[in-house]
């Protein structure tokens, strides 16, 4: 809660790299160092125009990154330690600028390039909303609410994707290679698709007034509720919390409270936490369950969501 409130994502990374927050001048130094590796090869751009535009973009971003090792080979010595801090910091650099792409290649935009002058996660929100047609101006509190869901996804304990890097790099694969293995991991829907999951069931119940049918239908194992309980977290989330918050705020600003999914996400959440059979099985909304909807909320489509878990 502290980090999701009071720090950014750059900061959390360094956290999750060196084991402690940077001081002001190791912070400077870092995020000086990621700004200004965030262009990727001209020529990986080419890569683009081999894959049909219907793909997901999950499987795009499983070849682009896996490639990255192809452009990138002065420092794939994964025993020495400065080789593994500059492939750490040029995939924290250049995965956002390779899923931005991914999105505009998809909607049959053209490619829209980093600026130095913004910062981590507005150049990613830069990248996947700006046309070359109009100037565009990051909305504030939607880059705080996409930073939030940031900061919450970087650490994830032993799950199957960091698992996944863990082993392809016990080979001594190089870190592109591993980390593309690890992205191949996450696009599973009992994985990081489960924010994709939970919105879908949303879509599926349709209406609030059916929310109470849709409750019955899980205690009776008709149907499978999405975005609730964690394997990891036995009690509530605390994740979840903070994207709650955050699920307001984005909403309230974009005049959205009235929100189908979003009125129906909150009928659901109530009927849900006042049923003996969720508290008895201690099956609270979890993080998912919100981050999609505020996904949605900032235009992001259902299958770049596991893209943005990605980075």
């Amino acid at each position: 809660e502290q980090l999701a409130q009071n720090s950014d994502f750059l900061e959390v990374c360094f956290l999750l790299l060196n084991g402690e927050l940077p001081s002001a001048d190791q912070k400077k130094a870092f995020v000086n160092n990621i700004t200004h590796h965030t262009m990727v090869h001209d020529q990986l751009a080419r890569f683009f125009n081999g894959f049909r535009r219907d793909a997901h973009p999950m499987a795009v971003m499983v070849g682009v990154v896996g490639a990255l090792s192809a452009f990138y080979h002065d420092s794939l010595d994964i025993n020495n330690p400065q080789h593994r801090e500059i492939s750490a910091q040029r995939l924290l650099a250049k995965v956002p600028t390779i899923a931005a792409m991914t999105h505009k290649y998809s909607v049959g935009e053209p490619f829209i390039y980093p600026k130095n002058k913004f910062g981590f996660v507005e150049n990613l929100m830069y990248m996947m909303f700006a046309t070359p047609a109009e100037d565009y101006v990051p909305n504030p509190v939607l880059v705080r609410a996409l930073e939030r869901i940031l900061i919450l996804h970087a650490d994830h304990e032993q799950n199957a994707s960091t698992s996944t890097v863990r082993l392809a790099g016990s080979s001594g694969a190089n870190p592109f290679a591993c980390i593309a293995s690890g992205i191949a991991a996450l696009w599973g829907p009992a994985h990081g698709g489960a924010n994709e999951a939970a919105l879908k069931m949303l879509e599926e119940i349709g209406d609030v007034s059916r929310v109470a049918e849709y409750v019955q239908g899980v205690k009776d194992k008709k149907y499978k509720l999405m975005g609730f309980g964690h394997r990891v977290y036995k009690n509530m989330d605390p994740r979840a919390s903070v994207m709650r918050e955050t699920c307001y705020e984005v909403l309230k600003e974009l005049g959205l409270e009235n929100d189908r999914l979003f009125k129906l996400a909150m009928e659901l959440e109530k009927t849900a936490l006042q049923d003996p059979y969720f508290i008895e099985r201690k099956l609270y909304p979890n993080v998912d369950f919100y981050s999609g909807t505020v996904l949605r909320a900032l235009g992001i489509p259902i299958n770049m969501f596991t893209v943005i878990f990605a980075v």
